[in-house]
């Protein structure tokens, strides 16, 4: 249910204004006061460093969520607000007080499968490395819970390895959607507030021809620079944790191992609080969070697979340390089923579709290391702390096999009934969404399938389909009644997906000052489960037409944004 709306005036929203992360930690002390910090430089230490973002010149706003608005019990009016404007297009000398006179952005490490990288950093040190065109600019408390808030192409920062610190349209108008989108789907992720553009501030990304079958990107564009701002109850990564903790085992500096500390702290005070109990000795608190955390990241990667979305670049430093979605920039949404999906061109097999279980465990891996420094001396709480990683494998396993279970109505998971399945719809050639959701109806028979199905059929895989059909419903009709079983598969199985090839006419009419195909999306997206009205249908619940497969920029992409 929608809060009740309270907040009405910019003046109103500047008194929830409550910084707990300027407040607990540490900034850079090598930072300007004022925020004027624009410049790539290495930062040693510090948690954050203050600096101010750089408004956009004439902004007009694309979108805002009305969704997030009502649960933040913010009044639409407030879009309109002069100052509400231009402090989420980049002008943050409209703060006023409790509220900073600048912005924030942090370091954070990189590691890709456990591997250590600093070759990201422009120094070679990776103390160079961090949120390069991301500023957070507000954290408060609406409606009893706590909010960040934070600038996506918000203009450079020191972490920002030389590059301008601007979001493109195009990425910006894809991320805004997704995460509205994601949470729509019942899964776990950051929200959209506002998204703004500028037709006056062009920046030039490599990116795709018209019609373009290039791998890579093929000629320079300009682009309208935007902002969208996107909100979560903390930014924190694993790969802020790892940053910490590998200076805290170099010994880089001699508070290291105390803003490792720090830092876990706060994660456990923003994301985890209501969970563990503060009476609890520290490090009772930390193997707690551990737990938490393989528990929120498991179910996370059940629910990516589930909607059939793919993390194109599911590093630490893109794993979110709350335990939900970060990052919208090389993401895609599977169409025509392949457990190898991967739209990103930078990505590789490693992060695609099925592989992304074991990039969460890569990933849970380098945070259970890092946080492990913060328990030497106290064998008891390492040796459960090794136990709840030992166990990370099985837990996601079984995350997995409970999903597919969902997913197929069944009482309980069947290995081989979910593995046959998996081969015929590589071998039938079928689209992940409108497959499972046709298969909610229970169907007797294949030929009520074969919409989701991008090529003919054969004789012989209508008869496999029809030898599992009988095999599956028969396990259906033995633990209850199939219509009881249809509607809790259609609870699970989206009538809806996202379709690159419907959004891409969506940024590039905004780009034009038309907004209403993204306006269009957003309604779409709003109630994914529910089945769609024809004229919706006739355009969003249908298969990738063919001149869309191997095309630059729909079917794949790279993260020129």
């Amino acid at each position: 249910m929608a809060a009740t709306v309270s907040i009405t005036s910019f003046d109103a929203f500047v008194q929830r204004a409550d910084c707990s992360l300027l407040d607990a930690l540490h900034a850079d002390p090598e930072a300007t006061a004022d925020g004027n910090d624009h410049r790539p430089r290495q930062v040693f230490s510090g948690h954050y460093v203050p600096v101010t973002p750089t408004p956009l010149p004439a902004p007009e706003p694309v979108a805002h969520s009305s969704a997030l608005f009502a649960e933040l019990g913010l009044g639409e009016a407030l879009v309109h607000d002069g100052r509400f404007e231009r402090l989420f297009s980049g002008d943050i000398r409209v703060a006023e007080a409790p509220m900073r006179p600048f912005g924030w952005a942090t370091g954070y490490a990189l590691s890709i499968y456990g591997s250590e990288y600093t070759q990201q950093c422009p120094f070679g040190t990776g103390n160079g490395y961090g949120d390069g065109r991301a500023i957070s600019v507000f954290e408060g408390v609406f409606n009893g819970r706590r909010w960040e808030m934070q600038l996506k192409g918000g203009g450079p920062t020191p972490y920002c390895r030389g590059a301008d610190g601007r979001a493109v349209l195009r990425s910006s108008v894809r991320e805004f959607l997704a995460q509205e989108f994601m949470h729509a789907l019942g899964v776990p992720t950051t929200r959209s507030l506002t998204l703004y553009q500028s037709r006056s501030e062009t920046v030039r990304r490599p990116w795709y021809s018209p019609e373009s079958r290039s791998f890579n990107p093929d000629i320079l564009v300009d682009n309208p620079a935007a902002i969208t701002t996107r909100v979560a109850p903390s930014f924190l990564r694993v790969g802020q944790l790892e940053l910490f903790a590998r200076r805290a085992r170099s010994q880089a500096h001699p508070g290291a191992l105390e803003e490792l500390r720090l830092i876990v702290a706060h994660l456990i005070e923003r994301n985890y609080r209501p969970e563990i109990d503060p009476t609890l000795a520290f490090n009772a608190q930390v193997v707690a969070l551990a737990r938490l955390f393989r528990g929120r990241l498991t179910a996370l990667v059940a629910h990516w697979l589930r909607v059939g979305y793919c993390q194109g670049n599911f590093n630490s430093d893109n794993c979110a340390a709350g335990g939900y979605t970060l990052d919208y920039g090389p993401f895609g949404f599977c169409e025509l089923f392949d457990p190898r999906f991967q739209p990103w061109t930078g990505g590789g097999e490693h992060f695609c579709f099925f592989n992304q279980p074991a990039a969460a465990e890569a990933n849970y891996t380098m945070f259970w290391s890092s946080v492990r420094l913060l328990l030497e001396g106290d064998p008891s709480a390492l040796a459960q702390l090794d136990e709840v990683h030992e166990g990370f494998a099985a837990a996601m396993a079984q995350a997995v096999e409970a999903m597919w279970a969902a997913k197929l109505g069944l009482a309980r998971h069947d290995g081989a009934l979910v593995n046959e399945l998996l081969e015929l719809l590589l071998r039938t050639k079928v689209d992940f969404t409108i497959f499972f959701r046709r298969l909610s109806d229970i169907p007797a028979e294949v030929s009520a399938l074969k919409e989701s199905f991008y090529l003919p059929g054969s004789d012989e895989l209508d008869s496999a389909w029809s030898t599992w059909l009988q095999r599956w419903r028969a396990q259906i009709t033995a633990t209850g009644s199939p219509s009881a079983t249809a509607a809790m598969m259609k609870r699970v199985n989206p009538a809806i997906t996202w379709r690159e090839w419907l959004i891409v006419p969506a940024y590039e009419r905004a780009a034009q000052g038309d907004p209403s195909l993204v306006h269009e999306l957003q309604a779409v997206f709003r109630d994914p489960y529910a089945t769609p009205a024809a004229a919706v249908a006739a355009s969003y619940d249908r298969l990738k037409p063919r001149e869309f497969f191997n095309a630059g920029g729909v079917s794949h992409y790279s993260c020129s944004s």
